[in-house]
């Protein structure tokens, strides 16, 4: 329970210090596992982001918090790619932490505040069980908060 507490309020200190934000799901492999995330953007400049996401599975709690270094729009405006690095835990039965790695595609709709991204996620895990997993591809819809909107 003090796990969850502390990834939760994590959570909320990067929402509430953001200027522009994201919230959504993300439906597919995280941490190795199917399913489905609460996915969330948190911007860090122009072209730098935290992706962040939650997800439960069974006996099990998944956190990632990935940094995306390149956010570039590619054509136009509207279409941007990423890549990013950071650390995944997955919480339960057993503890796993690890490294992921992410590239990424999206497009956030001008006249409607959404964005609908895919991603590849590979893992590279040190604990509890050290092996490579490149299983995990994403879709990600998003409501966009505040000044990310207006791109």
């Amino acid at each position: 329970m003090n796990k969850l507490l502390l990834v939760v309020a994590l959570v909320a200190g990067m929402a509430l210090s953001s200027n522009a934000q994201e919230v959504g799901l993300r439906f597919g492999g995280s941490n190795g596992l199917g399913g489905v995330a609460i996915d969330g953007v948190f911007s860090m400049g122009q072209f730098s982001r935290v992706h962040a996401d939650l997800a439960f599975w069974d006996s099990y709690m998944g956190v990632d918090a990935l940094w995306d270094f390149i956010y570039r729009p590619l054509g136009e405006e509207a279409f941007n790619w990423y890549v990013g690095v950071g650390p995944s835990i997955l919480i339960g039965d057993e503890f796993w932490l690890g490294a992921s790695g992410e590239i990424g595609l999206e497009y956030k709709f001008s006249q409607v505040p959404l964005a609908l991204g895919v991603d590849w996620r590979p893992t590279f895990w040190l604990f509890d069980d050290t092996r490579f997993g490149a299983d995990s591809f994403g879709l990600n819809i998003r409501w966009v908060f505040g000044s990310a909107g207006s791109k």
